[in-house]
């Protein structure tokens, strides 16, 4: 069915299975671990078998079928010692089947294995790693069953436990004849997406009709013709076991994939499924079922972890919340406050709310307003912690709410319509269908609330090896989410259990099974105890004093160190007496005192800590672990050497050097090593004295060897006194001895090593001269005060080149991605030309620049990718004109309309150099700056070159007939539509039309500049009498942007940069907007059509309040209506989106009466000058819909425009193998594979 659809997740599993710090033992035979306080066993997961596992569990609690299995004896299925003989018939799977079983009831252990049942399957161990459908497994398994069990006294028993019988029935409204048809089921299968719960989908399935009518007609077998029919289906025969599997995997076919139906799911504990059935004349027990078992899915459609809810009908198992509570007080005010939450159900009040809408659907913000009147509190407010937004909690509804296309009104399904709610004691909403073959659907019988499981209802999470106690409310919480119910194990409730069975896991089970179990648990017991004793027995290493010696701070073997060590293995719970008598009997010749002390080997040798007392104490109190080492001696000498013991006198390993002399061949400053053993309880100065007779300086590396010289640090004289412990020098640390001839090297006021090369003392010169010989490169021998030139001439030497080379020849570096970079001056040193050790240099004809002179690169044009880069010497002193012309030379180029610019980060042509006559020293051009050639010429000093638009708007009528088209599918003109930089179709709504460019002084008014504006032709054609006329906006991505207040303000203090651009927009009449006035253009809606008038101007002062409730006034007085009979909205031209402003967004509490309102200037209005603000009339308009055709069109061209795109990047990445796994962290999913069980034959 879905193959392996499903891959394990381990998350869950930890990988902290040994206690921290002790030792691991090997045990080839370690028993397995006992069962918990559960007195339950799981099941071991064998690397994707916990589908498998939550069925077994789930069969295995089912006492029906696990005794009407036990019940079948070895006469009939034959014995596994059976299996090799040729002519015997062994049904292998049924007989692991009860001996896993038996275990799982039987044998002290936590967790059973199912190795040997699924080797009975035919599986191998790749089949065990791959996880399948349990519902699939379901039918799988029963039909193996069915298989290997024919003709024994089994062969019915998945028959008589779980098989029911549908009838599908189609009646004839002429004739009144039945056509029937029936369907055996052993589970069913019911819908998950659009609907509620299990009661509902059941109701759809066989209470609800199919109607054959219209066009869509029946033919009638005994009428002979088409007619009109009703089609029904009914449970004819209900089995003991109902098995339902929930559909929680759906295919979307508009994206290609398979997805996971995670919402709101109920099912009850108790169900009556009279109202389902065709016999309805039978006692109510006959229809009653209660649910035992719940499997669960954790996790995606293509990945996941199954585990099994389970009610323990027989009680086998010791169920005890460890969390119980104790007093009844606190089990009632938690009942009461649950009750209370329920009460306040967010889904009832809703329905509520929309049941009473005439018109079935309402805006969603107008929902919020009639739960704010209803609740006297806001949703944000009431609900938003717990449930999140309105808007999103109807979407996680949608059994429940329907929401019109575009997605701004909501309102409840047509069946909600229809039937009336009630609601239960729980304050949730139950439907009361109407009555069918006059039988009435008890409500308080199938009522999705769950038991209090203190009515004696024991349930268990059995998830593979673990198992745990938890409550029966515990359900509930697998009702939706990514962990939810996959399947429904239903019994009847008339059936039930003999006395006897209750907590006897020994009922029913053959004999020979449970002498097997008891030999089983005989054999556990037995090797616990062995393992018990192992698991505390400890091995300890002793050390004998006889065969060591102490020399250079340490104790040293006298032999090989496995000669010296005796091996000794004890129990921990012995005590230290018994350990030093045991070590008498093995040293027979010892005499005197022993005294047994603590060891540890470092790497300068064995050293003593502390001595071991108290022989009463045992080995496991005074601290002794697995593995420790232990030094027998007298506790004074070894060897007639007296010991010093304790953690201050341990022996450290420490690395001397010394300076040599230098060698011109070899690779910088060379050392003489030596490593000295040293107690950590020395004073430096002790250890001055002893490295420097004649005086010097010590560093110390605390790195080890071969670091760089920022890692040594000079010990100052104070610290002669402290001990090699507390400056920190430990086992590896390297110290520096420098005679008094070598402190020239150490700068003793900051205690750094000034001049010390010791890793790379050579740079890479690869010849880049001869393009038609192959490029070699080798290693010039340098110090960091090499002079550039000399390590050219090497260079030339050693890559034997011409001599004549070095006169026109420099060095450049190579960065990481090859590019050569600007060359070195030759009077450089290594350390002025910041070049580091080991770099690459480029050997290039040409003449290296000197000191004074500057390397550029320069591009011609804004797009450096058009041009190629090219390069130029010129002096520092050099102006910016005579750079420019030497660039234009350099470059082909003529005439006076260029100008240079920086690159900036984004490596675009930036800021311009303005300043002509100052040098490129002034302006701190430096060496290997790329300047842009950019055409055109600059303003004078102090003036602005500002491009003029003309900004008139447009018709509105216009963009509504040129867009009504479109929403059929029809391609038309868009004259408001255009498409940005970005590739976004953006909507302009005003006209641009460009008037040209002028220059103007940034000390000129805006006064002026409009002055100029109006000189342009575009303005010529207006009738402006005076500049107050004109308003002035900056250009921003193709529309108005800023609006420029204030014509006597200069152009500077607006700081307007160097490449603004200015829409100049006519008007009626003067204008002299303040600085606290907000221009607003509101259009209002034309009733019955999605369009508006033409827009006008609002000028809205917002210097005392700028609220919604401001708003709404100022624009309610501009068209003289009522403030509440008005609706408002922002536009957002870039989405095609309209804002709903709405008034019951902004109530506040009576406790934050006083504090300020939320500004609409902030977000997410972000109110600005300029902005659209669309108007609905009330009185003639209630549709609140705010969007036109023209914005259906833009969403629909920008949604195609991201289609575009994404197809676009799909085949770049299919064309250039995007795809591999080392680029991109794709999982690859295993082909999938079906679910098999292999049978015998046994007919």
């Amino acid at each position: 069915m879905f193959g392996d659809l499903f891959e394990e997740d381990f998350s869950f599993i930890s990988n902290n299975q040994c206690g921290k710090g002790k030792k691991s033992k090997p045990r080839d035979t370690e028993p397995p671990a006992p069962r918990e306080f559960t007195n339950l066993s799981g099941i071991k997961n064998q690397g994707g078998t916990c589908y498998l596992n939550s069925l077994l569990q789930t069969l295995l609690f089912t006492p029906e079928f696990r005794e009407a299995l036990f019940s079948l004896g070895p006469e009939e299925l034959g014995t596994l010692d059976d299996i090799s003989k040729p002519d015997a018939k062994v049904r292998i799977i049924p007989l692991q089947l009860q001996r896993l079983f038996a275990q799982l009831l039987l044998l002290d252990q936590q967790a059973a294995s199912t190795t040997d049942l699924t080797e009975s399957f035919g599986w191998n161990s790749n089949e065990e790693m791959r996880q399948h459908d349990v519902q699939e497994l379901n039918r799988i398994l029963f039909s193996a069953l069915e298989t290997s069990l024919v003709g024994t006294s089994g062969h019915d028993i998945i028959n008589r436990l779980y098989h029911g019988i549908v009838v599908n029935q189609i009646v004839c409204k002429e004739c009144k004849n039945v056509s029937e048809r029936q369907e055996d089921f052993l589970d069913l299968t019911v819908a998950v997406k659009g609907v509620a719960g299990l009661e509902e989908a059941l109701w759809n399935m066989y209470v609800e009709e199919e109607y054959f009518e219209n066009d869509n007609l029946y033919r009638c077998g005994a009428c002979d013709k088409l007619v009109e029919a009703s089609k029904s289906a009914k449970l004819r025969k209900l089995p003991p076991f109902l098995t339902i599997s929930l559909l929680r995997f759906n295919f979307d076919f508009e994206k290609c994939e398979r997805y996971k139906e995670t919402s709101c799911y109920t099912f009850p504990i108790q169900i009556n499924l009279r109202p389902f059935c065709e016999q309805t004349e039978l006692d109510d027990s006959e229809y009653m079922y209660e649910l035992f078992s719940v499997i669960i899915h954790k996790g995606g459609c293509y990945g996941g972890h199954y585990h099994v809810y389970i009610r323990d009908v027989d009680e086998l198992g010791n169920w005890q919340l460890q969390e119980e509570e104790s007093n009844t007080v606190e089990d009632k005010v938690l009942r009461d406050t649950e009750n209370a939450k329920e009460v306040e159900n967010p889904l009832a009040v809703l329905k509520g709310i929309l049941s009473e809408e005439e018109s079935k659907q309402m805006p969603v913000d107008q929902l919020g307003q009639k739960l704010l009147e209803k609740k006297g509190m806001s949703w944000n407010k009431k609900y938003r912690k717990q449930y999140g937004a309105l808007r999103k909690y109807l979407q996680n509804h949608p059994q429940v709410f329907q929401f019109s296309p575009d997605e701004n009104k909501v309102g409840l399904k047509e069946k909600y319509h229809k039937l009336p709610f009630k609601s239960d004691s729980q304050g949730q909403d139950l439907q009361s269908p109407p009555q069918k073959n006059n039988v009435q659907w008890n409500l308080e019988k199938t009522s999705t609330t769950l038991r209090d499981s203190s009515a004696g209802c024991h349930w268990f999470d059995l998830n593979d090896s673990k198992v745990q106690p938890i409550k029966e409310k515990d359900i509930e919480k697998q009702f939706q989410g990514k962990e939810s119910a996959y399947m429904l194990f239903y019994r009847k409730s008339q059936l039930k259990r003999p006395p006897e069975a209750r907590g006897n896991p020994r009922y029913q089970i053959p004999e020979h099974l449970l002498n097997e179990m008891n030999a089983a648990n005989t054999e556990l017991q037995k090797k616990r105890a062995e393992c018990d004793s192992a698991s505390h027995g400890i091995d300890l290493h002793l050390h004998l004093s006889s065969c060591y010696k102490f020399h250079n701070g340490a104790l040293h073997p006298s032999f090989t160190w496995k000669e010296s060590i005796v091996d000794l293995t004890i129990d921990r719970r012995r005590t230290l007496g018994d350990l030093r008598q045991s070590v008498f009997q093995m040293l027979e010749s010892w005499e005197g005192d022993m005294i047994l002390s603590i060891a540890k080997p470092l790497p300068a040798g064995l050293h003593l800590y502390h001595s071991l007392d108290g022989d009463e104490l045992t080995l496991d109190g005074i601290g002794l672990a697995d593995g420790a080492d232990i030094f027998v001696w007298n506790g004074k000498e070894v060897g007639g050497t007296k010991v010093l013991t304790g953690p201050d006198h341990e022996p450290v390993i420490v690395n001397v050097l010394r300076l040599a002399e230098y060698n011109e061949g070899g690779k910088g400053q060379h050392f003489t090593e030596s490593q000295h053993i040293i107690p950590c309880s020395t004073e430096l100065g002790a250890l001055r004295r002893a490295l420097a007779p004649s005086g010097g300086i010590i560093l110390k590396n605390g790195s080890g060897l071969g670091k760089d010289t920022k890692n040594w640090e000079v010990l100052p004289e104070e610290d002669m006194k402290e001990t090699v412990k507390s400056v920190g020098l430990t086992d590896g640390c390297s110290i520096l001895i420098l005679d008094s001839h070598d402190q020239s090297l150490v700068n003793v006021s900051n205690g750094n090593l000034t001049a010390f090369t010791y890793d790379i003392s050579w740079l890479q010169v690869k010849n880049f001269c001869r393009t038609d010989a192959e490029e070699k490169q080798v290693k010039i021998t340098t110090t960091i005060e090499t002079v550039m030139s000399d390590i050219k001439i090497k260079a030339i030497q050693e890559l034997q080149l011409e001599e004549e080379l070095a006169n026109d020849s420099c060095l450049r570096p190579v960065s990481g991605n090859g590019k050569l970079l600007s060359p070195v001056p030759e009077d450089y040193t290594v350390k002025e030309a910041e070049l580091k050790m080991g770099s690459l240099l480029g050997l290039c004809h040409g003449k290296s620049p000197t000191s004074t002179q500057l390397f550029l690169y320069f591009i011609v044009g804004s797009d450096q990718h058009t041009g190629p880069e090219m390069e130029i010497v010129v002096e520092e002193t050099a102006s910016v004109r005579e750079c420019l012309n030497l660039m234009l030379e350099k470059s082909g180029l003529s005439g006076d309309n260029w100008h240079l610019r920086r690159l900036d980060w984004c490596y675009e042509a930036g800021e311009a150099l303005s300043q002509e006559n100052a040098t490129l020293k002034e302006l701190n051009v430096c060496r290997g700056d790329t300047l842009v050639l950019t055409e055109g010429k600059l303003p004078p000093k102090g003036f602005l070159k500002i491009p003029i638009w003309w900004y008139k708007p447009l018709n509105h009528m216009e963009h509504q007939e040129n867009a009504r088209d479109q929403v059929n599918g029809v391609t038309c003109k868009m004259e408001a539509l255009e498409v940005s930089p970005a590739g976004e179709y953006v909507q302009t709504d005003m006209g641009l039309c460009y008037a040209g460019s002028i220059e103007i002084t940034g000390e000129a008014s805006l006064e002026d500049l409009k002055i100029q504006a109006m000189t342009l032709p575009c303005g010529q054609e207006q009738i402006i009498p005076l500049p107050a006329f004109l308003r002035a906006w900056t250009v921003e991505s193709k529309r108005p942007g800023k609006l420029l207040r204030n014509n006597k303000q200069q152009l500077n203090e607006y700081k307007l940069g160097a490449r603004v651009e200015i829409c100049i927009e006519p008007l009626q009449k003067e204008e002299n907007l303040g600085p606290h006035e907000l221009l607003l253009r509101v259009q209002m809606g034309i009733p019955g059509q999605r369009d508006y008038y033409h827009s006008t101007d609002l000028v809205w002062d917002i210097s005392k309040e700028c609220t919604t409730g401001a708003l709404r006034q100022r624009v309610a007085s501009h068209y003289c209506l009522p403030v509440d009979k008005i609706e408002i909205a922002k536009y957002f031209p870039e989405k095609f989106e309209w804002l709903p402003i709405s008034s019951w967004t902004q109530q506040i509490s009576k406790r934050k009466r006083k504090k300020k309102q939320e500004s609409l200037q902030s977000a997410p209005y972000h109110l600005k000058d300029g902005d659209i603000i669309g108007v609905k009339n009330l009185l003639l308009d209630d549709t609140k819909d705010f969007s036109t055709v023209r914005d259906d069109v833009g969403k629909e061209k920008q949604r195609q425009l991201a289609l575009e795109k994404k197809k676009s990047r799909q085949a770049e990445r299919l064309q250039n193998h995007i795809f591999s796994e080392e680029k991109v962290n794709i999982k690859h999913r295993k082909p999938e594979v079906a679910l098999s069980i292999n049978v015998g034959v046994f007919r």
